[in-house]
C-alpha cells in the first residue's frame, strides 16, 4: 500500500532525471544489457515459480495414485 503511494507521486520530472542519471552512471550502450539481464531473470522466477505450482499438483496427484 505505501509503495503505492510513492510511485504515484512520481512525476514526468523525476522520471526524466532518473532516465539521466542512469544514462551517466551507465552509458547508453550498458542499459539494454542490463534491462536484458532483468527480463531474462524475472522471466526464469515466473517459469520457475509455475513450475513449482505444477509440481505441488503433480505430487498430490502421485499420493492418490499410490493410495489407491
Amino acid at each position: 500500500m505505501y509503495s503505492m503511494v510513492l510511485l504515484g507521486s512520481i512525476g514526468a520530472t523525476e522520471i526524466i532525471l532518473i532516465v539521466l542519471a542512469l544514462l551517466i552512471l551507465f552509458g547508453g550502450k550498458k542499459i539494454p544489457e542490463l534491462m536484458r539481464g532483468l527480463g531474462q531473470g524475472l522471466h526464469e522466477f515466473k517459469k520457475a515459480s509455475q513450475g513449482n505450482d505444477a509440481n505441488k499438483n503433480d505430487s498430490k496427484d502421485t499420493q492418490k495414485e499410490l493410495k489407491n
